[in-house]
């Protein structure tokens, strides 16, 4: 290819070929030269990258070669800066990725909780955003706005964080805006229990309440697991005297089966039939849901504030524990991974422990059932 310090008489010196066309290339700008056709037409050209890509620049004399030259080095520079920069992607369009990837590998439950913390946090202020132009001030600020509620806050903070660490992966971002950035509020983790008076309010409240919802509370005092597990429940999961929730509903990912008490079953037994779940949603085929408005209701019934439906669980495990039931027995009944029975000792002790659950169980609904005096069946 022929070279030459290209200089405005060796431009405009340059002679046409007899056909088709060559370049003359820059001896000082090797990527930098002028292309002339058999036509006498003379064109600058910059050729960039691996694949020696083209570019026009600009016909002559209509640009001088100054103007050309310098052209030419912006267009390589830029092609050299943005061959290094991740791909542009706004806020909006990454977070629909992020989702679909996290639909393939967590729980719906998860999926959906981080669904609703950017829907109501982060999407309203970062949705048309260039990923790659989002600050740390720009998260701090969101989450400064909802301080005042810690716990919503650092489920914002990790849902943010969770998301921003997965964009670094894809190559979205070269770092993530809340590297460094502690957690916003310290965890408590809550220890309310609810007194034998609270108990006693809350059950007769949910039996005034009733199905759907009423009825899920009852369950959660009577058996103590968590209320997206007995609010997911399937008439297929129950047995004879039993329940066994399978590894999807489960936050461990591991099946649980434990007994039913003669009160619970009784109560399971004239549950309505409306569907595939125990409990089904007013409008539709879905499990029961509403769980904040239905719980303030209730509370505003039973005249008892301050509790939440997890702390029906850590009351139903303290009262197990006061009537003298062994700690490995609780951790059963709440499908607790941890504790007594842990490590090597978990693997190897597979005794499902089923009648001393039920001894458990028939214990805690004797107790219940003087507490409330007499329990009314829900009918």
């Amino acid at each position: 290819m022929p070279v030459c310090r290209l200089t405005e008489l060796s431009v405009r010196n340059a002679q046409p070929p007899e056909s088709g066309q060559y370049t003359l290339w820059d001896a000082t700008f090797r990527q930098f030269g002028l292309r002339i056709s058999q036509g006498g037409t003379k064109t600058f050209t910059v050729m960039h990258g691996p694949l020696r890509e083209r570019v026009t620049v600009g016909r002559y004399p209509t640009i001088s070669l100054a103007q050309a030259r310098a052209r030419a080095k912006e267009i390589v520079a830029d092609r050299t800066l943005n061959a290094h920069r991740p791909p542009s992607i706004t806020f909006d369009d990454a977070q629909q990725k992020f989702f679909l990837a996290q639909r393939q590998k967590n729980k719906v439950s998860t999926v959906a909780q981080y669904e609703r913390l950017f829907k109501r946090h982060l999407l309203p202020r970062l949705c048309r955003r260039k990923l790659a132009d989002i600050k740390p001030h720009d998260i701090t600020h969101i989450i400064d706005r909802i301080l005042t509620t810690p716990s919503e806050c650092n489920h914002a903070h990790s849902a943010a964080q969770t998301f921003f660490r997965w964009a670094v992966r894809r190559h979205y971002i070269d770092r993530s805006p809340m590297e460094g950035m502690e957690k916003p509020t310290k965890y408590h983790p809550r220890e309310r229990t609810l007194t034998d008076d609270e108990l006693r309010a809350v059950w007769r409240a949910a039996q005034e309440y009733g199905y759907p919802f009423g009825t899920i509370v009852q369950l959660l005092i009577l058996t103590g697991q968590r209320r997206s597990e007995i609010g997911k429940l399937k008439w297929s999961y129950l047995g004879k005297d039993n329940v066994t929730l399978p590894p999807e509903i489960v936050k461990n990912n591991r099946a649980h089966t434990f007994p039913l008490g003669t009160t619970a079953a009784h109560i399971l037994e004239h549950a309505p039939r409306l569907g595939d779940f125990v409990f089904m949603a007013r409008w539709n085929d879905k499990p029961c849901n509403g769980w904040q408005s239905c719980t303030f209701t209730l509370m505003k019934k039973c005249r008892t504030s301050h509790w939440t439906l997890h702390d029906l669980r850590r009351t139903f495990a303290t009262n197990l524990a006061a009537l003298g039931v062994a700690p490995h027995i609780v951790e059963r009944l709440l499908n607790h991974t941890g504790g007594t029975i842990s490590g090597v000792a978990a693997i190897y002790n597979r005794h499902a422990y089923m009648a001393e659950m039920l001894e458990a169980i028939q214990k805690w609904e004797k107790h219940l059932a003087a507490l409330v005096s007499p329990i009314r069946q829900a009918a």
